[in-house]
């Protein structure tokens, strides 16, 4: 059995004004900083984390002097003319209504499609757990983003629920377990074992 622990960065100035940070590369802030002390995580062997400046902050507040691997697909989701706004600024904006009554199904306008980052993000998820088997590594952390955690887990977990069903808060996340014979057939199954809050 391979040990995968998913977490979610901690929290940036955005986030606090409930915005949508995607490509925007903003630094926690203060908070962040504060919500990490006094955690623990689960001890891996390796360190994965997505390119993003608030998830390499994140990963070495959590485990320092560990290396980490950037996996460039575990960035956040491209949120288009969205980016860096909160519900508040788009109240006016048609495109935004248009999202939100089509369930967050539609793309976000020049940004990216739903679909179109789930498979981003699995198939990172996929290749990362394939490297880990590959070098007989039995346990890995990811630091990545709210919605690669959600779009790996819908798209992954034995445990059916929809995309929003998976969503956890900055530092929370979830720890794995994966099947290598199982995963070696082309079952890119997980089973969660513990959510970390």
């Amino acid at each position: 059995m391979c040990k995968i622990v998913l977490i979610r960065h901690s929290i940036t100035a955005g986030n606090e004004k409930k915005r949508y940070i995607g490509r925007t590369d903003e630094p926690l802030c203060e908070a962040g900083r504060e919500l990490l002390k006094g955690k623990t995580y689960p001890d891996v062997q390796r360190l994965y984390v997505s390119p993003m400046l608030r998830c390499r902050q994140t990963a070495s507040l959590i485990y320092p002097g560990q290396a980490m691997q950037v996996i460039e697909d575990f960035r956040e989701c491209d949120f288009g003319e969205f980016e860096n706004k909160n519900y508040l600024e788009l109240a006016d904006n048609l495109h935004y209504q248009q999202w939100i009554d089509s369930n967050g199904m539609l793309p976000f306008p020049h940004g990216e499609s739903r679909e179109g980052f789930q498979k981003r993000s699995t198939s990172a998820f996929v290749q990362m757990v394939e490297s880990c088997l590959e070098d007989d590594i039995s346990s890995a952390a990811a630091v990545v983003h709210g919605g690669t955690i959600m779009s790996v887990l819908e798209a992954c977990a034995s445990e059916k629920k929809e995309y929003y069903g998976w969503h956890v808060g900055n530092g929370g996340g979830y720890v794995l377990q994966i099947d290598e014979n199982q995963w070696r057939q082309g079952i890119h199954l997980v089973q969660v074992i513990e959510q970390l809050s």
